[in-house]
């Protein structure tokens, strides 16, 4: 079965709405640093804000146009929110994702370049 974009970026979506709903309420309640809980919040506002990038991209243009930018997008906010999110929440556990976070980042500005050498510089909406 194909990945689809669409579906993906919506379930991103609603994840970062609800991981950052938990950020605010839940980690202070379990005892997270004020410093941890705004690194959450980094998270899931880059989930949330690409999530709408890949929504826009994939109804510009849709199936394999722009792949490449579609997967750096999901990719990054894979590897970036949810290194963040695992370290808030166990940092002995997951120590091992430290480099993961920078890594994530470079995905979603590869995505970012993907999406500007793939569109030409063309209007996509």
């Amino acid at each position: 079965m194909p990945l689809d974009f669409w579906t993906t970026a919506c379930l991103y979506g609603a994840t970062s709405v609800a991981a950052g709903a938990f950020g605010a309420h839940g980690l202070r309640a379990r005892g997270i640093p004020d410093a941890k809980i705004a690194s959450w919040s980094t998270a899931a506002q880059y989930q949330l804000v690409h999530s709408a990038a890949l929504l826009a991209v994939e109804s510009a243009s849709p199936g394999k146009n722009l792949l490449y930018a579609k997967s750096f997008l999901l990719a990054g906010m894979t590897l970036f929110s949810g290194s963040i999110y695992l370290l808030v929440l166990d940092p002995q556990r997951f120590k091992f994702l430290g480099p993961v976070t920078p890594i994530g980042g470079l995905a979603l500005i590869a995505g970012w370049g993907a999406l500007a050498v793939g569109s030409r510089g063309r209007a996509l909406l």
